[in-house]
């Protein structure tokens, strides 16, 4: 696949709660940086983001890709309904950069976060 491709899969993955899938879309030593959840390997991150939802509806507004670089920067929308039924709506750029074999090695996630970490910290108590 190439780098657009696995960010099409990514997000069409992420909506439908296909987190093995979305697992798979990353290499073994996968890193995922979210603003609410900190710095963790894949895995784990979207373990607990799949634990932690109901629902998930995102919109692609734009790709940004840089000519021979190995990262691209997707920007959606995210409509997050958690576990216990709060909902919560925000734009979000993900910065993807990419191994050589199209995997993806880090993840940034970049989002306003004033009203998801209430929620997601009302979730945890």
């Amino acid at each position: 696949m190439t780098q657009k491709e696995v960010a099409i899969s990514y997000l069409e993955h992420l909506e439908n709660g296909n987190m093995d899938q979305v697992i798979k879309l990353f290499n073994i030593n996968g890193m995922v940086h979210s603003p609410i959840y900190g710095n963790m390997k894949a895995e784990k991150f979207y373990r607990g983001l799949k634990s932690d939802t109901t629902n998930s509806k995102l919109n692609l507004i734009g790709i940004f890709e840089e000519n021979d670089a190995s990262r691209l920067a997707l920007y959606f929308s995210y409509d997050w309904t958690l576990k216990n039924n709060q909902n919560v709506k925000f734009d979000v750029v993900d910065i993807i950069e990419f191994d050589p074999l199209n995997k993806i090695s880090q993840l940034k996630i970049i989002y306003d976060t004033v009203l998801a970490r209430k929620l997601v910290k009302r979730l945890k108590k």
